[in-house]
């Protein structure tokens, strides 16, 4: 699995809890539904419920994203997000940091979250 893919199940919730859940409430013999693709997720309100929220800077740094979300933020896994993204001259600078989180939220926004303009411009 990839940090993006670990980015997004942070946010809307894995596969593997999908399936829990929906073995929990369908009755032994039912066939399992078809995964449906999550849409209209409001991705501020789902981080802004995380706690430690409200002292990360995370609507705009790429860096306190990953904390909130329990991802190590370290250059290696930032570069290796930049190479999923499609980046492949990422170098951890301020403005790489900005690209990258404007490029992760363009992304979620793409799988189904709704963002904030001024978070993905």
């Amino acid at each position: 699995m990839g940090i993006f893919s670990s980015i997004k199940n942070a946010i809307f919730g894995s596969d593997e809890d999908d399936k829990k859940a929906e073995a929990a409430a369908a009755p032994a013999a039912a066939t399992p539904a078809a995964p449906t693709p999550v849409s209209g997720v409001d991705v501020v309100a789902r981080l802004s419920a995380k706690p430690g929220a409200d002292n990360l800077n995370w609507q705009t740094s790429i860096v306190d994203l990953f904390k909130l979300l329990g991802l190590d933020p370290s250059y290696a896994n930032r570069k290796e997000l930049a190479g999923e993204l499609g980046r492949t001259d990422y170098e951890g600078s301020a403005e790489d940091n900005i690209w990258l989180h404007k490029a992760t939220m363009q992304e979620i926004a793409k799988n189904g979250g709704t963002v904030p303009a001024e978070m993905t411009d």
